[in-house]
């Protein structure tokens, strides 16, 4: 892990396209401004480990019938 310090209004850089910097301190808190292409997914770590454990629970419960999914397929081509 790279550790870096930064002052209020400092930033570092990811890549070409990535941006943070260091708003506001108060106390344990510290504020962050992320300048990033629109494309380019952020999430809170907490935010993003639930979502994959959704994703990845949605995945195993789902079966699906192949047959039934090719048959639709067909049928949307006929119209």
């Amino acid at each position: 892990m790279l550790v870096l310090t930064r002052k209020i209004g400092e930033s570092i850089k990811i890549n070409e396209d990535v941006k943070i910097t260091v708003i506001d301190v108060k106390g344990k808190n510290i504020r962050l401004g992320i300048d990033a292409p629109r494309e380019t997914k952020i999430y809170r770590e907490e935010v993003f480990l639930r979502i994959k454990e959704e994703n990845k629970s949605a995945a195993s419960s789902q079966q699906f019938d192949l047959g039934k999914v090719s048959q639709l397929m067909k049928d949307k081509i006929k119209k």
